[in-house]
């Protein structure tokens, strides 16, 4: 079954730089090199990426035929999305499993959520 997982943080916390997935050598980027390393070996890692900061963001609505487009996120809420990762996976359980071993679930939340059937 196929689950994507939506990594949410607070953008305003400052983790400091051995927190920093992006800097290679740090903890936190070892940690993820190795759960990238064990759902590769797995097969279960479709797809995945990190995003730009909320202040990139670009929000579009339709209403009443009237295209609005603002700057930033419609929802005004600590945690934003910050990046996201496609599995696939025998069922629920072992979605949670890999969700709770990526680095983001010790700082933020990451919301699991499975795709329809097709």
């Amino acid at each position: 079954m196929k689950y994507m997982l939506i990594h949410c943080a607070d953008e305003s916390i400052e983790f400091g730089p051995d927190y920093n997935c992006q800097l290679p050598g740090t903890s936190a980027a070892r940690a993820l090199e190795t759960w990238l390393s064990d759902l590769t070996a797995r097969g279960a890692r479709l797809h995945g990426g990190r995003l730009r900061p909320v202040s990139d963001a670009t929000t579009v609505q339709l209403r009443g035929g009237d295209l609005l487009v603002s700057d930033g996120p419609f929802a005004e809420t600590k945690e934003q999305v910050a990046g996201y990762d496609v599995i696939d996976c025998a069922d629920l359980d072992e979605a949670i499993e890999i969700a709770s071993r990526h680095p983001t679930a010790s700082i933020g939340t990451i919301e699991v959520r499975p795709f329809w059937d097709d």
